[in-house]
């Protein structure tokens, strides 16, 4: 026998022959009626079939049937040691809050069910062909998520599960679709950082700076191996994750002081419970996703990111949330106007200004802490239900005077040494220190439908004294993220250029996420001086004067597509008023106007080295064609059904195929 089919087949064993074909089964009877028995649909009867064959026992098959779904991956043993690896940390523990809802729902006389829909990494696929998956990802989560809610149609209330960059928003897209349903999410919560070392937002850069002589061999070995202190949770910036926790419990979609909590640690298992007791209240109380999820609560979460800082890639998923609940949908005039009106006011990673991580925004009080001030500068709508079942104006004073808050920023100064206000400032002492509004959505020629910069983050030495960054530089363009990256790490890239890359919008290659670009200018000496200019999109860790989602994107015949090597590129960022402009002022020595850079844009043919990614999948192809027909990126890459069809049947009229 061949030796490599013999290890295949392995050593024979006696027990492979005690085979049985046939079973007594469970014993006991189901509890059925004669009103069940004529009236009820198969389905459910042979769900209690299943029900007891899976171990339930008959006794207890009354009870109301809940559905928890989680976005779980990988395969643990009871004391947490890896059979097969997850994707990543934020769905590796998540299944310890599966086990305490469910067993809370029991003990209750409930009848818990679980689904699974895991989710990829944003930071595994940085630089990969995985990236052109991670946007559209999110959209096939959603769709089957909600099929999946659908196909347990016994159900009475939903708890989703979940916590990072694509899982997180695709689970509140679907239970924001499920308007007549009770409906609660539960954060996943973060990782810690190591006692020493670095996060895991800096620790992706280990790359550019040893190629840049910035870091040593040895020591990006050794702080790549710490930067995950612990096996679970969401990383420990307020990157996309962190702030779709956040906004999340903005939303009133969770319990109160949910987001961010210490992955696998007693109070996050306590949200858990908590969160399962809820959902029993809200089934009692008939209170339903459509009572939650209201415009004023997306106004509260649009308000809570601003006060947060939070990622830029919430741009996509809030509108996307909304237009699932059937809700207006936020435009660029509705984040810019809360943008102005509203303070940051918290001090974490990466923005800062101190670095803490998100660990100590959760002990600082988290959600609920910065609600109070924003409560004080009247900018909440107190009158929205929560998934608690009571209004956020009763979650306020509860939280005000909890025993909770008080012992949890205590133990902040304990562990940490680290005084809870200055991690959630209050408005006075935000603008002390000046701390800037979080985004800006400048326009001009290179963008003529606007654009998205984390203006916060834009360091303040190469602010003047108005806190206005000014950039007049010579384009480099780019039209793959590889060759962008490569130049960074082998010195082609000086202070004062402006990178563009284009052709990375939802066309090229689904709308890539470039941290590796944006994380590399943050963490290398010069970075500062650099400027970078994309259709793509960037982590919540975006850094630096990085402007992303610039549209018309490149390949749907925007400007940016037409610009070359060389060319002069104005960019003005005002941090405080939130206005900005991005223009092209020709190619020669001597600035021409905006309105002459866009006359010579027009009459520009493409860039020679446009195109869609050759890599790019034909799943993600059919993604970027619909989410363009419903809105793009500034309707949150949905699928608008009615748009969709509109476009389908005016081409089939004009194919004739109608006829």
């Amino acid at each position: 026998m061949d030796q490599d089919f013999a290890a295949i087949l392995g050593e024979a064993d006696e027990r492979l022959y005690d085979i049985r074909t046939s079973h007594p089964g469970t014993s006991g009877k189901l509890p059925l009626t004669d009103r069940m028995l004529r009236t009820a649909p198969s389905g459910d009867l042979f769900g209690w079939s299943q029900n007891v064959g899976m171990g339930w026992q008959p006794s207890k098959l009354g009870g109301k049937e809940f559905l928890l779904l989680s976005t779980q991956g990988g395969i643990r043993r009871e004391d947490g040691a890896p059979i097969a690896l997850g994707y990543h940390t934020g769905h590796w523990e998540v299944g310890l809050l599966m086990e305490e809802a469910a067993q809370t729902i029991a003990e209750a006389g409930g009848i818990p069910f679980a689904g699974y829909v895991s989710d990829p990494c944003d930071g595994r696929s940085q630089g990969t062909t995985g990236m052109y998956d991670s946007l559209p990802y999110r959209n096939d989560a959603a769709i089957v998520l909600r099929r999946l809610i659908r196909s347990m149609p016994t159900r009475r209330g939903v708890i989703g599960v979940a916590t990072c960059d694509k899982g997180l928003p695709a689970m509140m897209i679907a239970l924001a679709g499920m308007k007549d349903l009770p409906g609660i999410l539960i954060p996943g919560g973060v990782t810690l950082p190591p006692d020493h070392g670095e996060d895991a937002g800096k620790i992706q850069t280990i790359g550019a700076r040893y190629a840049n002589g910035e870091i040593t061999l040895e020591a990006a070995a050794e702080l790549g191996c710490r930067a995950c202190a612990t096996p679970g949770g969401g990383c420990q910036f307020l990157g996309t994750a962190a702030t779709s926790q956040v906004v999340a419990e903005a939303l009133g979609l969770t319990v109160p002081h949910a987001a961010l909590a210490p992955s696998g640690q007693e109070i996050w298992r306590e949200i858990a419970r908590q969160s399962a007791r809820a959902m029993l209240h809200m089934e009692r109380k008939a209170i339903h996703l459509r009572h939650i999820l209201t415009d004023a609560a997306v106004r509260n979460a649009m308000v809570v990111h601003a006060a947060f800082g939070g990622s830029t890639n919430l741009l996509l998923h809030l509108p996307a949330i909304a237009h699932a609940a059937g809700l207006k949908v936020p435009d660029v005039a509705d984040w810019r106007e809360v943008n102005r009106q509203v303070p940051r006011l918290v001090s974490v990673l990466p923005n800062g200004p101190v670095p803490h991580p998100t660990i100590r925004a959760f002990l600082a009080g988290g959600v609920p802490e910065v609600m109070l001030h924003l409560r004080s500068l009247g900018l909440l709508d107190l009158s929205v239900m929560t998934a608690s079942g009571i209004r956020l104006g009763q979650v306020l004073d509860w939280w005000e005077g909890s025993e909770r808050r008080r012992r949890l920023r205590q133990r902040l100064m304990e562990l940490d040494g680290v005084d809870p206000d200055t991690v959630i400032l209050s408005p006075q002492r935000a603008a002390r220190m000046g701390l800037t509004s979080t985004v800006t959505f400048p326009t001009g020629n290179i963008a003529p439908e606007g654009a998205v910069i984390k203006s916060t983050s834009i360091d303040s030495s190469v602010l003047d004294d108005q806190g206005v960054y000014r950039h007049l530089g010579r384009a480099r363009v780019f039209t793959s993220e590889r060759e962008a990256i490569r130049q960074i790490k082998q010195g082609g890239i000086r202070p004062g250029d402006v990178m563009v890359l284009i052709g990375r919008g939802p066309s090229g290659t689904g709308m890539e996420e470039t941290y590796q670009l944006t994380s590399a200018l943050r963490h290398l000496s010069f970075g500062k001086h650099v400027s970078l200019i994309t259709d793509a999109r960037f982590s919540g860790v975006s850094t630096g004067a990085c402007i992303g989602h610039v549209g018309p994107e490149a390949l749907a015949g925007g400007p940016i597509g037409k610009l070359r090597d060389g060319d002069l590129i104005e960019i003005v960022i005002h941090t405080r008023t939130l206005e900005g402009e991005i223009h092209f002022l020709g190619d020669g020595d001597q600035a021409v106007s905006p309105e002459e850079g866009a006359e010579i844009l027009r009459q520009r043919p493409p860039h020679p080295g446009l195109a869609a990614d050759p890599d790019l999948p034909e799943d993600t192809r059919l993604w970027a064609a619909l989410q363009a027909v419903s809105g793009g990126t500034w309707r949150g890459c949905v699928y608008d059904v009615d748009r969709i069809i509109d476009v389908i049947e005016a081409g089939k009229r004009a194919l004739g195929w109608n006829s």
